[in-house]
């Protein structure tokens, strides 16, 4: 049975090859999981407000710069902490971040900004292999976010993890559209990034070995996407896959692969018929709509769109960690040859995400290969 590890602390047992993660699927070993102390509701900015929903976008412009009320984080804890029990259970070990205050403000020459949280170490950090990529986000409240991963980094990379660091954004007003309006439906899509300089999410990107598949949303340009196409090189080869959503910020409620030869897609953002031709011999799997919520006032204060029934966890090629509130969703993986491992996350919504974006999948083991 595997433990929480602190950041900074170096067992003897840890294994020699610190950092190593091709894919989705490979059997989980390690993985980092996001923290909830310290988090702050995100400072006002329009790429923050176009990419959650507009009540929330509301409420956030009210409260920006203040701590999360305290019973939203206390329900949130107590899920989190039996997601962390039950990685354990299974064998993996757990990585947490340093806890943070993230109401402190920072400034660059541009611009200030007080922080927002650490729940997500999938937006802020990308493993490919034996590398741990920081990256480059255009929200700047969340500039300095990697900080707290920092004594993980450290030591990932004294025992001989690839640790990369994006160009540092400007983040000044010639990246972001003035006076832009989300797109209706039926009009061309439109993105409030411009191509000022290079920025993306890791959240935007899902990997299957010598594969990796991206959306581009309003946290993630082109030029985002050729950064990382060239940094990779020639050995990975990078696919973009569209989206139909008007306000796209990450593709894990977007694509999902579950497994060689399987991808999860949602029904209301994906065209079949547009996706990348080297899927044509994959298993297209239409994901079902979402269980309804109805509680109103976690709907109201969800950073997230109503598809976090796709947002789960591969813990290997065959079991799935899955929110057990989604009874729909577990039912479909089921009957699709998965093995649905149901937890509770449904409170951590006002923090970002599920599972997906709870986790960095810090080493699985596994080689990398190519699927198609």
């Amino acid at each position: 049975m595997s433990s929480t590890v602190d950041a900074g602390a170096t067992p003897a047992d840890l294994p020699v090859v610190p950092v190593s993660s091709h894919n989705e699927w490979d059997p989980l070993e390690e993985v980092v999981v996001g923290r909830l102390e310290g988090a702050t509701i995100p400072s006002r900015h329009p790429v923050v407000a176009c990419n959650i929903p507009p009540w929330a976008a509301r409420l956030q412009g009210l409260a920006a710069g203040f701590r999360y009320p305290g019973f939203l984080v206390e329900q949130a804890q107590r899920e989190l902490d039996q997601f962390v029990t039950l990685l354990q259970s299974l064998g993996v070990t757990v990585r947490r971040p340093d806890a943070v205050d993230f109401r402190q403000r920072f400034s660059t020459p541009d611009w200030s900004s007080h922080g927002f949280c650490n729940t997500c170490p999938r937006d802020s950090l990308l493993v490919v292999g034996d590398e741990i990529i920081e990256t480059p986000m255009a929200w700047p409240c969340r500039y300095f976010e990697t900080h707290s991963y920092r004594s993980l980094l450290k030591e990932y990379f004294r025992r001989g993890a690839r640790w990369t660091a994006a160009p540092k954004p400007q983040l000044t007003d010639e990246l972001f559209e003035a006076d832009f309006r989300t797109p209706a439906a039926g009009e061309p899509m439109r993105y409030i990034l411009t191509e000022y300089e290079p920025v993306f999410d890791a959240a935007d990107f899902v990997r299957a070995g010598r594969d990796l598949f991206v959306t581009r949303s309003n946290v993630t340009n082109r030029m985002g996407i050729e950064w990382l196409r060239r940094h990779l090189g020639p050995e990975y080869r990078v696919h973009e896959v569209a989206s139909r959503c008007r306000t796209p910020m990450h593709i894990d409620t977007t694509f999902v692969l579950l497994s060689p030869g399987k991808v999860m897609v949602n029904p209301e953002y994906i065209d079949v018929d547009e996706l990348p031709d080297v899927l044509k011999s994959w298993d297209v799997l239409v994901a079902p709509e979402p269980d309804p919520i109805d509680d109103r006032f976690l709907r109201t204060t969800s950073l997230c769109g109503k598809w976090l029934n796709m947002n789960v966890l591969m813990a290997d090629e065959k079991r799935v960690i899955a929110e057990r509130h989604h009874t729909r969703t577990l039912r479909a993986l089921e009957k699709w040859g998965f093995e649905p491992i149901p937890c509770d996350l449904l409170h951590y919504a006002p923090f970002g995400g599920s599972f997906h974006c709870a986790t960095l999948d810090v080493r699985r083991s596994g080689t990398l290969e190519s699927y198609f």
